[in-house]
């Protein structure tokens, strides 16, 4: 489930390539500049989060980091979404994803947290 929460979080990487890149990812054109930096350093943290995501599946040490991190990240942007709401078919498609990578997240902090019962003689 890390794995897969990972991967969904490295796709926007992409966008540190350029305006090309991000409005292929969000149906968006970025005509600022600033605004361009902006979205490149998002696809940057983006990395930085599924690189967390996948040492997490590696290192159980990094579970609870990663699992703040992942969950801090779908749901903020899940929450904005929803508060603005009228957007674009890419961002519907952004809010899919993140939805998945919540459920994977939340299956993966249970697989981990969630006691198991003790066998009985």
């Amino acid at each position: 489930m890390l794995i897969v929460a990972a991967l969904i979080h490295l796709i926007p990487v992409t966008g540190v390539l350029g305006e090309s890149s991000l409005a292929q990812l969000y149906g968006v054109r970025l005509h600022d500049r600033n605004l361009l930096i902006l979205m490149q350093h998002r696809a940057v943290m983006f990395g930085l989060v599924g690189l967390l995501l996948i040492a997490a599946a590696l290192i159980p040490a990094y579970r609870p980091l990663a699992y703040f991190a992942g969950l801090v990240s779908v749901t903020s942007f899940l929450m904005l979404a929803w508060w603005a709401g009228d957007y674009n078919f890419s961002i519907g498609r952004v809010v899919s994803a993140d939805l998945v990578v919540a459920a994977c997240l939340l299956v993966a902090l249970a697989a981990d947290y969630w006691p198991t019962p003790s066998p009985t003689a």
